[in-house]
């Protein structure tokens, strides 16, 4: 399977970021501004994403968001796999918010 993908690095400040991890995992830490539907939500939950300009899509190490980024543009959306999800994030030094109060930190 080959998807169009981007370092996370190079994902413009601001675009449209969908995170698919889990509940958990996205309560842990998370780019801030990106919308989280999880994978198992996104096909009843597609209507929450916006057509028409570039959908990137984060997990933790880049699989989960590779087959949501398959099946989006599959679907009729232009949507791109972050690489190396959420760790490359943290790597990159990419600003990450927690809901748990404490610093945020990639599950």
């Amino acid at each position: 399977m080959s998807v169009p993908e981007v370092e996370a690095r190079a994902v413009p400040d601001d675009a449209f970021l969908l995170d698919v991890r889990e509940d958990d995992e996205w309560r842990a830490g998370h780019a801030p501004g990106a919308v989280h539907i999880p994978l198992g939500e996104l096909q009843s939950r597609v209507d929450e994403v916006p057509k028409g300009a570039p959908v990137y899509v984060i997990c933790r190490v880049g699989g989960r968001s590779a087959n949501a980024t398959a099946w989006l543009n599959h679907v009729g959306w232009d949507a791109i796999n972050v690489g190396g999800g959420m760790r490359s994030w943290e790597v990159a030094g990419r600003s990450m918010v927690a809901e748990s109060g404490q610093d945020p930190f990639v599950a």
